[in-house]
C-alpha cells in the first residue's frame, strides 16, 4: 500500500484525504492537534504544526512515504515541497515555491519574464514612501497570505499607515505589498501541470465584497467569456507559469480583466485552489477529478490527462450575512434540485467576518446547463469588481 503524506487536518483537506482513501492508499496527516476533521478520517495523524518543516520531513522518511502535497494553502505548499524536495519526490524547485508564496519574489519574477501584473512596491512601513510617487486607490496586501487576510483598498494618503499595518499583522513576512488598483472582473485560473507540461482546467468568476477587503462572497464555473478571450487567458497563465517554473502539481491564478479586455495577473499558487474550487467545483463542471490527479502527481504515477470537458455549471456561495442564510432557505424551497452540498453555523453577533477564514459557511450548486446559476449569486457592483 503507497503511502501519502497530507499537510493540514481542516475541511480543505478532507476531499484529498478522503480521495486517497478511495484510491486504496494510506493516509498520514500533519497538523496542530485542533480537533479538526482531518485528525479523525486519517489513517495516522500527528500533531505537528504545518510550519515545522523539519520534523515533518522526520517523520516523513521513518513511515516511508511515497508522496506529499496539500490543497488550497500557501503555507502548506511550502513544506510540501521541502519535504518532496529533501525526500526525493515528485515537487516543484525550491525557487519556484519561494516565487509562488512570496508576493514580492512573484512580483519581480512577473517583470523580469515581462509577464502583465500591477506595479507594487515593497515597504515595511508608510515611511518607505515618503518619495514614492503613489496613485491612488491601492491594493495594500500581505506577502504571504492568502483568503483575502489583510487585503485593504485605500483611496487616500490618509489611510495608508492603518492598512501597511494590518497586512504586516496578518503576514509572516512582517512586509507590506502596495499595489497598483486594477479596475475590472477578477477571475482563477485552474491548471495542472505534469513534467513541465500545463493544462487547463477550468475558468472561474469571482464575486467579491467589495473595498475595501474584497472577500469573496462566491465563485462560478464555468465563467461566461467568449472562446477568443479564454485562449488569450490561457496564454498569458501558462506564459507566467513558466516564468515561475511551476512545473508539477495544481496551480490556482488569479487575474483581472479590465474593461477593455486587458489581462492582469493579481497573483499564482503552485497549488489547488482554496473555496472548494479545486476540490468540488473543477469536478462538477468540467468532468475531471483534479483531486485523484493532484495525488497521482504527488506519488510520481503519470495523471489521466484527458479532460472532458463537460458543459455542465457549478457554483458555491459563501455565508457571510443574514440575506445569505435567507436564499439558502429560499433555495432549498424553489429549487431544491441545485442544492448539492452545505455547511453553515449560526451566525455569531460578537465575531465580524473580515477574511475568508471568518466567514459563517457556504453551500455548493450545481446545474446540467450553463447560465443556470448565476440568478443564484450576490449581485456584482462597480464596487465589488
Amino acid at each position: 500500500m503507497k503511502k501519502l503524506a497530507i499537510i493540514g487536518a481542516s475541511y480543505l483537506q478532507e476531499p484529498l484525504i478522503q480521495k486517497a482513501k478511495q484510491m486504496g492508499i494510506e493516509t498520514h496527516v500533519f497538523a496542530w492537534a485542533a480537533n479538526d476533521v482531518g485528525e479523525k478520517s486519517a489513517d495516522f495523524f500527528y500533531p505537528i504544526s504545518i510550519t515545522e518543516k523539519d520534523a515533518i520531513l522526520k517523520t516523513c522518511i521513518a513511515a516511508g512515504i511515497d508522496g506529499i502535497c496539500s490543497i488550497a494553502s500557501d503555507l502548506a505548499a511550502i513544506t510540501v515541497n521541502y519535504v518532496a524536495y529533501k525526500m526525493g519526490l515528485i515537487c516543484n524547485s525550491p525557487e519556484c515555491v519561494l516565487h509562488s508564496t512570496n508576493k514580492h519574489e512573484m512580483r519581480k519574477c512577473y517583470e523580469q519574464n515581462r509577464d502583465p501584473s500591477p506595479k507594487s512596491i515593497y515597504v515595511t512601513s508608510a515611511d518607505d514612501l515618503k518619495d514614492a510617487p503613489i496613485r491612488y486607490p491601492v491594493i495594500v496586501k500581505p506577502v504571504d497570505r492568502s483568503g483575502s487576510r489583510g487585503i485593504t483598498k485605500v483611496t487616500s494618503p490618509e489611510g495608508l499607515s492603518a492598512a501597511i499595518e494590518l497586512a504586516k499583522e496578518q503576514g509572516f513576512d512582517k512586509h507590506a505589498l502596495i499595489e497598483e488598483f486594477i479596475s475590472g472582473q477578477e477571475y482563477s485560473v485552474e491548471c495542472i501541470s505534469w513534467q513541465g507540461e500545463h493544462h487547463f482546467l477550468a475558468l472561474t468568476q469571482k464575486y467579491t465584497t467589495g473595498a475595501p477587503h474584497y472577500i469573496e462572497t462566491a465563485h462560478l464555473e464555468p465563467a461566461p467569456v467568449s472562446a477568443e478571450l479564454l485562449n488569450q487567458i490561457k496564454d498569458v497563465v501558462y506564459h507566467s507559469l513558466n516564468s515561475l517554473n511551476i512545473t508539477n502539481g495544481a496551480s490556482h491564478t488569479e487575474i483581472k480583466i479590465t474593461p477593455d479586455k486587458k489581462i492582469f495577473l493579481i497573483e499564482t499558487g503552485g497549488r489547488m485552489g482554496g473555496d472548494c474550487i479545486g476540490s468540488h467545483l473543477v469536478e462538477l463542471s468540467t468532468g475531471f477529478d483534479f483531486v485523484r490527479a493532484v495525488i497521482q502527481i504527488a506519488l510520481g504515477e503519470t495523471p489521466d490527462l484527458n479532460i472532458p470537458h463537460s458543459s455542465k455549471e457549478a457554483a458555491v456561495r459563501f455565508i457571510i450575512s443574514d440575506e445569505d442564510f435567507e436564499y439558502l432557505d429560499k433555495l432549498k424551497r424553489e429549487h431544491p434540485e441545485l442544492l448539492l452540498q452545505e455547511e453553515v453555523r449560526k451566525i455569531n453577533r460578537d465575531l465580524q467576518v473580515t477574511d475568508s477564514s471568518t466567514r459563517y459557511g457556504y453551500y455548493i450548486m450545481h446545474a446540467a446547463l450553463p447560465g443556470t446559476l448565476s440568478r443564484h449569486l450576490p449581485n456584482q457592483t462597480e464596487d465589488t469588481l
